[in-house]
């Protein structure tokens, strides 16, 4: 009876451990899960301002300023335009 006494014994205190290790094991993890869905509203907001940011830089009037600014466009015209017309020469611009 002593060696069964003994046997339920050790079988107690490793369930027992067994239970703390799984009880660790399941609030690191749900640590970590908390930790992943702050990291992925974090990544959320920040996704929204670059889309607010891009929205900002590509208003059309941004647009023209540059294209005038920086890449010397100019806003076409009929003065400027010049026309091509099948079978013809183009004729040199003035």
């Amino acid at each position: 009876m002593t060696r069964f006494n003994v046997l339920l014994l050790i079988a107690l205190l490793m369930s027992a451990l067994w239970l703390v290790r799984v009880q660790y094991d399941s609030r690191r993890l749900y640590t970590e899960i908390e930790r992943a869905h702050a990291e992925a509203h974090r990544l959320e907001i920040e996704n929204e301002q670059l889309e607010v940011q891009k929205r900002a830089q590509a208003t059309p009037l941004r647009v023209e300023r540059l294209a005038k600014e920086q890449l010397q466009m100019r806003t076409a015209t009929p003065a400027i335009t010049q026309y091509v017309v099948l079978g013809q020469k183009p004729r040199p611009a003035p």
